[in-house]
């Protein structure tokens, strides 16, 4: 099973809040995932992003693939 790693968009209408997940990529974005590894709120100023870097670690290491947007999140918070 191919995982990526990917938002989830949540919130209200024009309010965004999204999860970052591990997620099957044959899946609808908003579909089913395997788990939740963090969250993202792009309406707070400073674009407030919590991940739990053992987990993304651990899917990492399964073989799973980033996407651009998880990706450049990732950069940022190891920065």
């Amino acid at each position: 099973m191919p995982v990526i790693l990917r938002l989830k968009r949540m919130g209200a209408k024009k309010k965004p809040i999204y999860r970052i997940v591990a997620a099957d990529s044959r899946k609808s974005p908003n579909g089913k995932f395997l788990e939740t590894l963090g969250h993202y709120d792009p309406n707070i100023a400073e674009d407030q992003v919590r991940i739990n870097k053992e987990r993304v670690d651990h899917w990492l290491k399964q073989g799973a693939q980033v996407s651009d947007t998880v990706g450049s999140l990732l950069k940022k918070q190891s920065a």
